[in-house]
């Protein structure tokens, strides 16, 4: 009798304050994309920090007048070095100019801009620690026949820094949309509790309990927060079918793989979220009000 009393008052309150519940659960649903997202984002640069880190190369690039007994040293020498992957790859000047050619197929003026001889000969390494790559370029930095010595991994941490940015102002809009999702959900829990004073009053009269007092209001909010959690995890399913794997998937060969399991564990997480956080907030509200 008591359950089916607080969820019949549950309804009729989803239902007086329509227009505030549909705000609420709109609020809510933003702020809990944004979050599922900027976690989700969280592995993802994580994954690929581990994956483009791991095959990272330095760039060895050989002076024009370099001689074959320089260039005969300096192979013996990486070949030796025990901080360096195994092969060393030699790329001739004809190799650059083609693998250019490949690589910018579609950007035909820039490849009639750019000479033949522009592209220098090289050494590519990998190194079995990339933390180790100052003392590597250190070691050879200056060697006879050596024009210059570049880091992948430099141009790989900027590129993360950006995203690493982008992922930090996800995540702060995500808390700024949440915070806001709470004052709503406490405010909709007062005007709730405003319109049925009355009742409420009657109900401390008779010896009602706080928490029965409290339970329809409270779950009210716990509704609104699941309804929103539910409308998050089908925007980011259909994020994942549309986005990720639709129109992003042309970049599959910069991009490492989001597996779906990522999406499947983050649901029951917002679900929870949402749930939790409204019901507490809502129930932290009435605590004050009720008290009056």
């Amino acid at each position: 009798m008591r359950a089916k009393y607080i969820l019949s008052e549950v309804m009729v309150g989803l239902w007086r304050n329509v227009t505030m519940t549909v705000a609420m659960i709109i609020t809510m649903a933003v702020s809990l994309t944004m979050l599922g997202a900027s976690l989700i984002l969280y592995q993802q640069i994580d994954s690929m920090k581990g994956y483009y880190f791991d095959k990272v190369q330095v760039s060895i690039f050989l002076r024009d007048d370099i001689s074959t007994q320089q260039r005969d040293d300096l192979a013996g020498q990486l070949q030796a070095d025990p901080l360096i992957k195994q092969p060393v790859i030699h790329e001739t000047k004809e190799q650059a100019w083609n693998k250019f050619q490949q690589q910018f197929k579609d950007a035909p003026d820039l490849i009639a801009a750019t000479k033949k001889d522009a592209l220098p000969e090289s050494y590519r390494i990998q190194l079995k620690n990339p933390k180790q790559y100052n003392q590597v370029a250190a070691e050879y930095k200056g060697k006879a026949g050596i024009d210059e010595i570049v880091d992948q991994s430099t141009l790989l941490s900027k590129v993360f820094g950006v995203l690493g940015a982008a992922q930090n102002l996800a995540l702060v809009i995500a808390l700024v949309q949440g915070l806001a999702a709470l004052l709503l959900v406490g405010n909709t829990i007062q005007v709730a509790a405003y319109s049925r004073r009355r009742e409420v009053a009657v109900m401390k009269l008779v010896g009602a309990s706080n928490w029965f007092i409290q339970s329809p209001f409270v779950l009210e909010a716990m509704f609104a927060g699941i309804i929103g959690a539910i409308i998050a995890s089908a925007a980011m399913v259909v994020g994942k079918i549309f986005l990720i794997d639709g129109s992003l998937k042309s970049l599959a060969s910069l991009l490492t793989p989001a597996p779906w399991s990522r999406i499947y564990i983050m649901i029951p997480i917002l679900l929870g979220i949402g749930a939790v956080i409204s019901g507490v907030t809502g129930w932290v509200t009435l605590r004050f009000y009720i008290k009056k």
